[in-house]
């Protein structure tokens, strides 16, 4: 996909006709990308697209699902309790709606959700599935939680890379923006051989624009102008990729037959088993995450009471003309 930032009606708009362009082709599982409701930059316009628990990109979920007699699914920012989570909500044939939320929010993201503590193991009218999204593949605890106990994943991303803006960057990171790439591209694939199951995992394309938090409390930071990494895939139990479309191409459909086994198969092991990231990430990678974390909750703390109870105003005065 190629959403935009804070309009809902339009990604939804979006993400249904690439979803029932798989549909109609005769896709029998549709994992559309994380967040797709609304890119999740450092805006607040990203506030626009918290919605409640019941709403409408839900309903086109369930709706296409039994339309097709499919399952269909993607992750949205949610607030429910007074908090605000990024949920993968996944809609089967029967009506139902399985959910995670997902464990850490990535750098920045921290600045409109918190973290879940579900396993993201549900059933499927396929089998037991595991969803995950983004950075999940790439942590340990997220392979520890699902390893002998899904027979596929359904995932999606929303990973961008350094800033084009800002001068010096290729100059002194130009090997960690390579880098990065590939982290972004192998991500589903390490995950699928680690699980020993197939995956399927949807990205987001395009540029954007959003800002850059220097310190906890900052409001306003530095524009930061980037794009997104990654490809969307379909992946083979052994790490195959049985179908592949590079974000160069726009949005856009891809889709492959796969085999899902029978029950979970064996779990692979791990020299040393509490290793927290699955591969190896740059010290530039480690500082950035660490950074944007605690810049990130700080903001939401700040603005997450003011910017959901604006959001309630809004819909109440504007129910009516619904």
């Amino acid at each position: 996909m190629e959403a935009s930032v804070g309009d809902v009606a339009r990604n939804i708009n979006q993400a249904e006709r690439l979803a029932r362009e798989a549909l109609e082709e005769g896709a029998d599982v549709v994992g559309l990308p994380e967040f797709f409701t609304s890119r999740v930059v450092l805006d607040d316009a990203v506030w626009e697209a918290v919605l409640p628990t019941d709403n409408k990109a839900v309903a086109m979920l369930e709706s296409l699902a039994q339309e097709y007699d499919a399952t269909v699914g993607g992750s949205m920012l949610m607030h429910r309790d007074g908090d605000v989570y990024n949920t993968y909500c996944l809609a089967g044939p029967d009506g139902t709606v399985r959910t995670h939320d997902k464990d850490i929010p990535t750098m920045w993201e921290n600045a409109f959700y918190i973290g879940g503590d579900d396993d993201g193991v549900v059933e499927t009218a396929h089998g037991t599935t595991g969803l995950a999204v983004c950075w999940e593949l790439i942590r340990q605890q997220t392979v520890d939680r699902m390893a002998g106990r899904v027979q596929y994943a359904i995932t999606g991303n929303h990973w961008w890379t350094l800033p084009n803006n800002w001068p010096g960057v290729d100059r002194l990171l130009g090997s960690v923006r390579q880098y990065n790439r590939y982290l972004s591209e192998q991500a589903p694939v390490e995950f699928a051989r680690e699980l020993g199951v197939p995956v399927i995992h949807a990205s987001h394309c395009g540029e954007f624009d959003g800002r850059f938090l220097l310190y906890p409390g900052d409001e306003h930071g530095l524009p930061y102008r980037s794009s997104f990494v990654g490809a969307t895939q379909i992946v083979s139990a052994d790490g195959t990729v049985l179908a592949r479309r590079d974000l160069d191409k726009g949005p856009g459909v891809v889709s492959a037959n796969i085999e899902i086994p029978a029950h979970p198969p064996t779990p692979a092991t791990h020299d040393p088993p509490d290793q927290f990231w699955i591969p190896e990430l740059t010290a530039s990678h480690r500082l950035y995450w660490s950074h944007q974390n605690v810049c990130g909750s700080a903001y939401y703390r700040n603005n997450k009471t003011e910017s959901l109870s604006t959001r309630s105003h809004v819909a109440v005065e504007s129910s009516p003309e619904q």
